[in-house]
């Protein structure tokens, strides 16, 4: 059965992040709120929790799954190395609506999906996802939807379309942002995949050329 927490009442948002933390560290699935949309999310370690994401989606391994991180910091463990480029592009938009594609370190053994060595990453202007991320480490973390659906943009939404496969909710009020803009830095020419809340001018104004898309 699944338990869902308001996260503006502090007792409430206390009690659903231990609740989330144990969950994520369990192999379960939590949804929690990002300044984007609503997002299912797990330990982005845990090869068999990922699948089970995927599969509360409706989705295969051809559509891998983004990680979230609650700092800067946290992207040097994960990548292969970290372009000046993807620094001066964190400096100016993390948190917030922009997630990079970088080679992601061959050491590790995650299994996010068909990702050809790839990660796409992105730390959340968010509190409640911070504080959860800070807590648990890197999640792998997709809209919290069902594939085909509209993103959930209220908790509610989320458990409607997800259900019981979800044992967590945290519920941080109404998500109101745009999408992310994602910025694919694998190749020496960076280029727009998508542009959402961060436009393509600003990205280039920061890198101080013109991007490819």
């Amino acid at each position: 059965m699944s338990t869902s927490y308001d996260c503006a009442e502090p007792d409430s948002r206390r009690d659903g992040l231990a609740a989330a933390a144990g969950a994520v560290r369990a192999g379960q699935l939590v949804v929690l709120p990002t300044d984007t949309v609503y997002g299912i999310g797990c330990d982005a370690f845990n090869a068999e929790a990922v699948r089970a994401l995927l599969a509360a989606k409706g989705r295969g391994s051809s559509m891998p799954a983004p990680v979230l991180v609650g700092s800067w910091t946290t992207i040097d463990g994960l990548v292969s190395s970290v372009p000046k480029s993807a620094r001066d592009l964190i400096e100016a938009f993390w948190p917030g609506g922009l997630s990079l594609v970088l080679p992601h370190a061959p050491s590790l053994t995650w299994e996010l999906g068909d990702t050809r060595g790839t990660v796409m990453l992105r730390m959340p202007l968010h509190p409640v996802a911070l504080e959860l991320l800070r807590e648990v480490g890197p999640m792998a973390v997709s809209s919290a939807n069902r594939s085909g659906s509209p993103p959930a943009a209220t908790m509610e939404e989320a458990r409607t379309q997800l259900g019981e496969v979800v044992p967590v909710y945290l519920d941080g009020g109404p998500a109101e942002g745009e999408a992310s803009t994602i910025v694919d830095l694998t190749a020496p020419q960076p280029r727009i995949l998508r542009e959402g809340a961060v436009t393509t001018a600003q990205v280039a104004e920061v890198l101080g050329h013109e991007l490819a898309s």
